[in-house]
């Protein structure tokens, strides 16, 4: 993991920085490991609050990596040896895991994003609950290019954030798009000139509010993504009932009366 990613959590916010900054941390078999590896680790921590993604170098994520794309040409597989058709992780084969797993992280996840998301690394930040893009970053849907599909779980994502009308233009041509079009197309949350900062700041305040009311509401808002309305209320009164009378629900409220900084229980 260590020669792919760098990993850092301080105050219960984590940083995870893909660490290939030569190759504009294009995705060989290697990075995919790596980033699944953390994003295990970081799923199973109490103390985790919320995370940061970003991309050390030029770039956040050129997408796969060159080599691997000509060897597909030559009939190998696209992620050696593994079987994309195999369902390995829930819903999800191996590749599509890189993405899913940080919509299915307990907690928010921000990507910061700089330089260019092409493909794969343009997807991987679509996982992401926010993106914070630096102006001047260009993105693609890039597949249609080499002859692919978008199949790192962007066709699912994409739908919940553009219009149908816009993602089918951008998958279709593979152009390059710009910051400042995705926030137009509702593909970023906002542009900040130094988007880790900014990225972390909002770890920050994240990480300042109760563990147990935020990793519900993320539960929920996944769930609303899925599911009709009934479910979606139904889960609402669940996750209420179950937060209701806890020690940090307390904690949340007498720090409100006393303006005090909150303890937070990670039982």
């Amino acid at each position: 993991m260590e020669n792919r990613v760098s990993l850092t959590i301080e105050e219960g916010a984590a940083h995870l920085r893909l660490n290939r900054p030569d190759k504009m941390n294009a995705l060989d078999p290697a990075m995919f490991e790596a980033i699944i590896e953390a994003g295990t680790q970081l799923g199973a921590r109490k103390d985790v609050r919320a995370v940061v993604l970003s991309g050390e170098g030029r770039a956040f994520c050129a997408g796969l990596d060159l080599d691997r794309l000509l060897a597909t040409a030559n009939g190998e597989p696209l992620i050696p040896p593994i079987d994309l058709t195999r369902r390995t992780h829930g819903i999800a084969n191996y590749a599509q895991h890189l993405v899913w797993l940080w919509r299915e992280l307990p907690v928010p996840v921000i990507a910061a994003v700089h330089g260019v998301a092409f493909g794969g690394g343009f997807q991987l930040a679509l996982g992401a609950d926010l993106r914070y893009l630096a102006p001047g970053t260009k993105l693609a849907i890039i597949e249609t290019k080499w002859g692919l599909v978008p199949d790192m779980c962007g066709t699912q994502l994409m739908r919940n954030l553009a219009r149908e009308d816009v993602v089918r233009e951008l998958t279709y041509t593979g152009r390059v798009f710009s910051a400042e079009e995705a926030l137009a197309y509702g593909f970023a949350t906002r542009l900040a000139d130094d988007p880790v900062v900014a990225a972390l700041a909002m770890a920050r305040e994240i990480a300042g509010r109760s563990p147990d009311a935020i990793r519900a509401a993320k539960r929920l808002l996944n769930l609303s993504a899925t599911s009709g309305v009934a479910r979606g209320l139904a889960a609402e009164t669940a996750e209420q009932a179950a937060l209701l009378g806890t020690p940090n629900h307390i904690e949340a409220v007498r720090c409100n009366l006393e303006d005090c900084t909150p303890r937070w229980s990670h039982a």
